[in-house]
């Protein structure tokens, strides 16, 4: 029997965990908290769930141990753990996955995986994961009948249905609260027409357009990352509108803007002894910032803003404003924590409520007999009330798929990988297809 290491039993693990389980392996599941692990592998004969932080492990032995008793590791940490379980994979040659972006640490390692013959595979999740397979087989597809791709422009977002959709933000949490506001101080860079087009991490939320997707309405798009790299990864390299984006329902962008603008996205940590949070709020007001003891009023003028404004509702609605007398561990908490936990308390699923993820990109293809074309890839998929989300499903069932393929022999490629070569993405789509995670592909002539 092969044995699989998960490490991290997150919001997302649960639908890798079944499936490897399903299919006859032995998956041990190690996380800070064991209860969590126990959890994801229950009563299964072949599942173990063990404690284990790999912050404290600082001699690295207890990981050693770990990798030694396993025919291939699959990180669901934090990304900044993911190189640290690269290099003893490495050391004792066994492969292994993560859904994570592949960071320049983790590219360095691939020479190091070549020689000891193993395939660290990245960036096989849902974005990253999903979006590059199912690009990648369109772009494949117009590069064979002779086309060229003009423009790639690419949307991802992870939202509640329609039916759970009952807060004024629009969004609840399907995957690390406080990675998500991390992500928000992202900057940003992408192509348009030619233009080559960068995002301060401060603007970020200002820079946004709105998409129409049909059955579901319109979103707000914002970038993600850094777009331009993958031009070259996708094989499009001279491609003039190479956007990856980020979906969120309508009135995200503006509320997030200016949360961001009054610091509750720093990490610094601030005294909390004595303090409510609106008296928190007002630390954060700039300098010369009205104070007459009214904290949504003054806030609203500091922000240039009406005092019946969608935002100060917003903050008001997240209990920004509150006479609560704040209760953080120690004596100090940073805002970006602060709010993480106020996001958090108010905008988790309830029992039976079902999450959507919604993938679209939009393809302009020229061909030599001047034919224009249009293409889409669509995604839509929802969770399952009183079963897994549909973030969990579409991040880690890739994942698990790719962990099934390497252990059969299907895939033999080593190195550090991302799933953009047909005999990586064909394989992971085809699994994902025969479980109902399926993007739905439509071409038109391009209108002029």
């Amino acid at each position: 029997m092969k044995r699989i290491l998960i490490l991290g039993a997150g919001l997302v693990t649960g639908p890798m965990v079944s499936y490897l389980l399903e299919r006859g392996y032995h998956v041990t599941v190690a996380s800070r908290t064991a209860a969590k692990a126990e959890k994801l592998v229950g009563s299964h004969p072949n599942g173990t769930a063990l404690a284990y932080n790999i912050a404290k492990d600082t001699d690295g032995r207890q990981l050693a141990e770990l990798v030694t008793h396993t025919d291939l590791a699959v990180s669901m940490l934090p990304y900044v753990h993911h190189v640290t379980l690269a290099k003893e994979c490495i050391r004792q040659r066994k492969p292994m996955v993560t859904t994570s972006y592949v960071s320049p640490a983790m590219r360095e390692l691939d020479a190091p995986a070549r020689e000891a013959g193993i395939i660290i595979l990245n960036e096989v999740g849902l974005d990253p994961g999903i979006d590059h397979m199912s690009a990648m087989k369109v772009i494949h597809g117009v590069q064979a009948a002779g086309g060229h791709v003009d423009g790639f422009m690419s949307y991802c977002g992870g939202l509640p249905a329609p039916d759970a959709n009952d807060n004024p933000l629009g969004y609840k949490f399907s995957w690390s609260p406080r990675g998500v506001l991390l992500a928000a101080r992202n900057s940003a860079h992408y192509l348009k027409d030619g233009q080559d087009i960068t995002v301060e991490g401060k603007n970020l939320f200002k820079h946004y357009w709105p998409l129409d997707v049909a059955g579901l309405g319109q979103f707000e798009a914002y970038p993600n990352r850094d777009s331009v790299p993958y031009r070259a990864t996708y094989g499009i390299d001279d491609v003039g509108t190479m956007y990856r984006g980020t979906l969120r329902n309508m009135g995200w962008c503006d509320t997030l803007d200016n949360i961001a603008r009054l610091g509750w996205l720093d990490e610094t940590e601030r005294s909390t002894v004595n303090l409510t949070y609106a008296d928190f709020s007002r630390s954060l007001l700039p300098a010369g910032a009205p104070n007459s003891g009214k904290i949504q009023a003054d806030t609203a003028a500091a922000l240039g803003l009406p005092l019946d404004s969608k935002v100060i509702s917003d903050m008001a609605w997240l209990g920004l404003f509150s006479a609560e007398t704040i209760e953080a561990e120690g004596d100090s908490i940073s805002p970006l924590d602060l709010l993480t936990g106020q996001m958090l308390a108010r905008m988790e699923y309830a029992p039976g409520e079902r999450d959507l993820i919604v993938l679209v990109h939009h393809f302009d293809a020229s061909y030599p007999d001047g034919k224009q074309e249009h293409l889409t890839s669509t995604l839509i998929a929802y969770g399952e009330p009183g079963g897994a989300s549909a973030m969990a499903r579409t991040v880690s069932l890739p994942a698990a798929i790719g962990v099934d393929l390497i252990l059969r022999g299907e895939i033999t490629v080593t190195g550090v990988q991302v799933p953009v070569t047909p005999n990586l993405y064909r394989p992971i789509l085809a699994g994902l297809e025969e479980l109902g995670i399926k993007c739905v592909e439509k071409s038109e002539p391009k209108l002029a």
